[in-house]
């Protein structure tokens, strides 16, 4: 009889063994996916990873449900390389297959009477359910839209879970940007998740006239015939040397490092080593940080590579993701696929080159749930296993990266000299601390800064306001009592959002309501502390009523649209100012930038991590790069109250150098990577106490096993609670000598002794956290 070891889409560590009946022998392989029957009601649709005669003798083997495929929706090589995710970040193979492959590609049920229906609904490419708000045209044509949401807003006061899945919706689809514009669409699984409940509860609301769901067809991919052009833009000078040192390190290496300056054309030099590779019948994979990036770069590689180029990514449609991965799978696959961070797992035939830009960007790594991979580490084994070339590129290279390139493990280019002759921004430092003692600020902003967007302004230029926190106010405090509100389930101060007259938790997504008096002492003098995006716009807004002003956070981009319409309207002159976080950092490209602004490096200078002054100068740097235009120098104003740390001079100075000659010395006189592997060992659960204790006991049986030099803690985070969890972290220092096979086994077994004598602890491991 034939078995066949069945991977589930669950956190499982194993294959589990189904039968396979006689009429099917013959119509099953490894790659193809499976429906099998789990527990006593539910199906999961799991993939074939082997075939064989071998009956397990201390179990009754189920046998399976449907084959689903005549064709495997999974590689060899594919599998190969889940392994290695699995086994590297010490998380399940479940985990891996859950992440990698698309939610359509893998349909599961409750109950067997309803599994031809969620088939159909999951394998369906037509359709997709869509949440909107009831009687939404009405609503958005009528005198006062915002006084029927404050309505609904009211009558759900008491139902916290309720109130908070309108909340999502509404941040969704973009109601909390300008009222008369045409609302997002949201579809019914992005925000479920996104308000992580049940089909349950959108049906009460449903139910009460608030929302309503409709069914749309879905575009998915393009069916464009579009022709790739002949690219004749040439190289310049430094471009062309660089391009024939990275053609030269090829031969030798495997990897190259390309260090080049910001705004150098390293987007160039890419384009042109992807069509040599296309030459030679290979695929190219092309890694971004962040869907912002992709959204602009879209077009460029477009008009190149026309219809040889995919795009991959989260907020494409899930049925879109699923006619990727079917693509990739067929005889005429994408030969250029441009992605973020789980691009790694799609479907490779042949694949020549990886590139992965802004190399050094800590988006690459998936912090929750598993597998928290890092996309670059996971792009080099993913090419070493293609025997495919892996091309990193940045302005301002990771430590390691750098560290490898000096070592030789890496070949190394640098590209010095940015494009059409720019210089590098002119930096100007603005001691806060000096400025607040003189009352010489207005909120946020500097005179100097202000000075210097009007006059950006008057010539017609743009402006980009970086500041790294999103929401109108980190926190809101009773001046009288002090009372501040904070999460009633994780040890964090709740921020204000004031377009949906919010406080929210952004970790776990708690909403409370603002309250007109303080509810500790009934005073009525609660005040805002520090300032998010939001209010850095409320705020500018009213300094310069003039300007045309954007903000580019989380809150702003839940959908792809969102993310498309902000770009786009930037780059055609119709904004003047881009406020936003992190994600204005990070390679954006606009030449009408004049003046840059950093509100407050101190935030990130002051983060409790031995990474802090490497992340600080990588992003002020990158976003200093975005000034500076052809034939005219640009300004970054740098506002900080730390005008005497080394980084602010390196920053000014764009001093990588200093900046690794000092921090590569700490890191090993203090041995951190690239001088050791570190792991950071999580404990979680309800109870503070047994949080302690397990924790303790947990690092105790750590030292004794590894030794006290590799030990450190247990900790308790920054923070502390999430989600009701109370955790503590225990932080593993490892030799890069020491064989990683053993000790995972170690870590895996031990993880497994904790789990199972409390089945409600939490216990898991984050590798190479960033």
């Amino acid at each position: 009889m034939l078995f066949v070891d069945v991977i589930l889409p669950l956190p499982l560590a194993q294959a589990y063994t189904y039968s396979v009946s006689e009429g099917l022998e013959k119509q099953v392989a490894v790659g193809f996916r499976v429906l099998v029957p789990f527990g006593k009601r539910k199906f999961y649709t799991g993939i074939v990873v082997r075939l064989h005669q071998n009956q397990p003798n201390d179990c009754i083997v189920k046998p399976i449900t449907e084959i689903l495929d005549d064709h495997p929706i999974l590689l060899e090589r594919q599998l190969v390389f889940w392994r290695w995710v699995a086994d590297y970040y010490l998380c399940a193979l479940g985990d891996v297959y859950k992440a990698a492959v698309p939610s359509g590609l893998k349909p599961d049920s409750d109950i067997k009477s309803s599994i031809d229906v969620d088939l159909q609904k999951s394998f369906s490419p037509c359709t997709e359910v869509r949440v909107r708000l009831y009687h939404e045209v009405e609503l958005q044509t009528c005198d006062n839209p915002y006084l029927q949401i404050n309505q609904w807003k009211d009558a759900l006061k008491r139902a916290s879970k309720q109130s908070e899945l309108l909340n999502r919706y509404l941040n969704l689809s973009g109601w909390t940007e300008v009222a008369d514009s045409p609302l997002l669409p949201v579809s019914r699984k992005e925000l479920l998740e996104a308000a992580s409940t049940s089909s349950q509860m959108l049906k009460v609301l449903v139910d009460k006239h608030i929302l309503e769901t409709y069914e749309v067809e879905v575009g998915h991919l393009l069916r464009q015939e579009k022709a790739p052009t002949i690219y004749n833009k040439v190289l310049n000078e430094a471009q062309s040397r660089a391009m024939n040192r990275i053609r030269n390190a090829f031969s030798r290496q495997s990897v190259c490092l390309l260090h080049g300056v910001t705004s150098s054309g390293k987007t160039e030099i890419y384009i042109h080593l992807i069509q040599q590779v296309l030459q030679t019948g290979k695929q190219v994979l092309y890694l971004l940080p962040e869907i912002a990036l992709t959204t602009q770069i879209t077009e460029r590689l477009s008009a190149v590579f026309g219809s040889k180029l995919g795009v991959y990514h989260s907020k494409y449609s899930d049925a879109t993701r699923v006619e990727i991965w079917q693509k990739q799978l067929s005889d005429a696959p994408y030969e250029v696929i441009l992605g973020v961070r789980s691009s790694v797992f799609l479907p490779f035939q042949r694949l020549g080159l990886v590139i992965v830009d802004e190399e050094h960007e800590t988006s690459y790594k998936q912090q929750d749930p598993a597998p928290r991979y890092h996309a670059r580490s996971a792009a080099l084994m993913l090419a070493s296993q293609s025997g495919a070339k892996t091309l990193l590129g940045t302005a301002t290279p990771s430590l390691e990266s750098y560290y490898h390139a000096i070592m030789g493990k890496y070949a190394y280019v640098s590209l010095t000299e940015r494009y059409a002759g720019m210089e590098l921004p002119e930096v100007e430092v603005v001691d806060l601390t000096e400025l607040r003692k003189k009352n010489k600020m207005n909120g946020p902003f500097s005179h100097l800064l202000l000075n210097r967007i009007q006059q950006a302004l008057e010539r017609k230029e743009q402006v980009i306001l970086f500041q790294n926190r999103r929401g109108f106010a980190p926190m809101v405090e009773c001046q009288v009592c002090g009372w501040v509100p904070r999460c009633q389930n994780c040890d964090v101060s709740l921020t204000f959002h004031r377009k949906l007259n919010l406080l929210s938790c952004h970790y776990c997504g708690y909403t409370y309501q603002l309250p007109q008096r303080c509810p500790a002492c009934e005073e009525d003098n609660i005040v805002n502390r520090g300032y998010g995006t939001e209010r850095i716009e409320h705020l500018l807004q009213q300094l310069l009523p003039e300007a045309r002003i954007a903000r580019m956070d989380l809150d702003t981009t839940r959908t792809r649209s969102a993310y498309e319409r902000i770009l786009s309207d930037f780059q055609a002159g119709k904004t003047d100012v881009l406020i936003g976080t992190q994600m204005v950092t990070k390679g954006l490209d606009f030449e009408r930038v004049s003046v840059v602004g950093i509100l407050d490096a101190d935030t990130m200078l002051s983060y409790p991590d031995f990474r802090s002054y490497e992340r600080s100068f990588q992003m002020m740097a990158q976003v200093a790069g975005r000034a500076g235009r052809q034939g005219h120098r640009g300004l970054v104003v740098l506002q900080t109250r730390s005008v005497q740390l080394p980084v602010i001079s390196q920053v000014v100075h764009n001093d990588y150098t200093a900046l690794y000659d000092s921090q590569i010395e700490e890191r090993e006189r203090f041995h951190y990577p690239p001088f050791c592997r570190i792991i950071y060992v999580y404990v979680k659960h309800r109870k503070e106490e047994t949080v302690e204790v397990t924790a303790r006991r947990l690092a105790e049986q750590l030292r004794q096993s590894l030794g006290e030099q590799r030990v450190l803690g247990p900790v308790r985070p920054p923070v502390a609670r999430v989600q009701s969890l109370f955790i503590r972290r225990v932080v593993l220092k490892v030799e890069q000598t020491v064989s990683l096979k053993s000790l995972h086994q170690y870590l895996r077994s031990l993880q497994q002794f904790f789990c199972n004598s409390d089945r409600a602890l939490v216990l898991y491991y984050d590798v190479d956290p960033q």
